[in-house]
């Protein structure tokens, strides 16, 4: 994931990146029923960020990125696939905490994803999935119009991350 950074006077437009590497989390949810489910998800990145394209002293500086989402998840039962094989989609709302030296903040984050879950029994089996999400960076009001209602025009930056993760299901 990048995004760009507010140029110095006299510089080129620097793009803070921050690398890719492991994270680790967990999810629980509550069945709605044998095909929806609601979750609360929670991962942790711990690794570093340094900027491209700039003219400053090259820097490297390690942040630790947690996400709080709450994951809506349909799976489907499909007639052509073995019983134990499962495709869903899921969306995703929530917030994206960074933390490292003085750059901390929190924002809105959001996603979608998809992928199969491998049931061996009820009780057991395991995921693999793959979802894109984006982080709202910089968030401003562009305008505020109120009469017989508001009309609020966010803008900012839209910063985009894509995720991989695969683990044991555990239901009960």
């Amino acid at each position: 994931m990048s995004f760009a950074a507010q140029p110095q006077s006299g510089q080129t437009n620097p793009h803070i990146v921050v690398n890719s590497g492991p994270s680790y989390g967990f999810a629980f949810g509550v069945r709605i029923d044998e095909e929806n489910l609601v979750e609360f998800h929670w991962a942790r990145q711990d690794t570093k960020i340094h900027a491209d394209n700039s003219s400053l002293v090259p820097f490297s500086q390690r942040i630790v990125v947690d996400q709080f989402h709450g994951d809506f998840t349909h799976e489907y039962i499909l007639d052509e696939w073995p019983r134990w094989a499962r495709p869903f989609i899921k969306g995703v709302v929530g917030a994206t905490y960074v933390s490292g030296g003085t750059n901390t903040f929190t924002r809105f984050s959001f996603g979608l994803g998809t992928g199969i879950k491998l049931q061996a029994n009820r009780h057991l089996g395991f995921r693999i999935e793959a979802a894109w999400l984006p982080i709202l960076i910089n968030p401003e009001i562009k305008t505020l119009v109120c009469g017989g209602g508001c009309v609020i025009h966010l803008g900012g930056q839209l910063v985009s991350q894509g995720e991989f993760t695969m683990g044991p299901v555990l239901r009960f």
